[in-house]
């Protein structure tokens, strides 16, 4: 197969992913009929379904994210947009996060929760790898910058956060109660862990903000759950607030300096 034919089945390989996530979706979140997200595995993925829970508007972002990821596949497809180095790079690891995003949705469906973690995980990975390829072969333009690096960028953070979440509610089906003694000193260190995720995430990204907002959004709604829904727990909705002070100034503030250090070097 020649360079033109292999662009063109990269194109079309992305519509069709597109295709299948939002199907997926779909038939994930009952509008075929089947069961709502927060009524599956009995309830485990619900908002009070575990003390890392965010409430349930914080998953209006995948919105947001869906939309993108639409805009990225129209875009794509442009006959431009064909034989570019970037799309060549990105493409078919973009096609690879939106499958798995619909087979999650599958999987929380028609599996069992352990395989959830399980999709997700390799989500995250895979969303890991793509935005890591983006940083490291940068585009150019706004277009590049909001529908490649910015889209990618905001799935990134939320799976983070939906990772942390959808892990802590399968392990809250299968620890003892008793363990619900010592559930705000774990939520705490999590937190404290994912709080570290995030700067890791900007510093190795060269302070690209946007998977610090959507981890900061997801955070936010996680002490809205604490502090005004069940399971209540004050400690946990602290330390979300914390945590998502953390994830959201650290890229700004280490975008400003390095604005600031260009802005000297080129006047030097």
């Amino acid at each position: 197969m020649d360079s033109a034919a292999k662009d063109l089945a990269r194109q079309i390989i992305v519509i069709s992913a597109f295709c299948f996530m939002i199907v997926a979706a779909m038939v994930g979140t009952g509008l075929f009929g089947g069961t709502p997200v927060q009524d599956l595995q009995d309830g485990a993925l619900d908002a009070d379904g575990s003390y890392l829970a965010p409430a349930r508007q914080a998953f209006s972002i995948w919105t947001v994210i869906y939309v993108g990821l639409f805009a990225y596949t129209v875009w794509q497809a442009l006959p431009r947009q064909r034989s570019r180095s970037r799309q060549r790079d990105l493409g078919w690891l973009i096609a690879g996060t939106m499958v798995l995003n619909g087979l999650w949705l599958v999987t929380a469906q028609f599996a069992t929760l352990p395989l959830t973690v399980l999709a997700i995980v390799l989500l995250l990975v895979l969303l890991g790898l793509t935005f890591r390829r983006a940083v490291v072969r940068p585009g150019r333009g706004w277009i590049d910058a909001l529908l490649i690096d910015g889209v990618t960028g905001l799935h990134l953070g939320w799976v983070a956060l939906a990772t942390v979440a959808n892990t802590s509610a399968w392990l809250t089906t299968i620890v003892p109660e008793e363990a619900e003694e010592s559930a705000a000193l774990w939520g705490i260190a999590v937190l404290a862990v994912v709080a570290a995720i995030g700067v890791g995430i900007a510093w190795a990204s060269e302070w690209r903000i946007a998977p610090g907002l959507a981890m900061g959004w997801g955070l936010a709604w996680i002490a809205v759950g604490r502090l005004a829904f069940e399971p209540p727990s004050q400690a946990i909705g602290i330390a979300a607030i914390f945590a998502a002070v953390i994830v959201v100034v650290v890229p700004l503030a280490g975008t400003l300096m390095h604005r600031v250090a260009l802005m000297r070097n080129a006047e030097a």
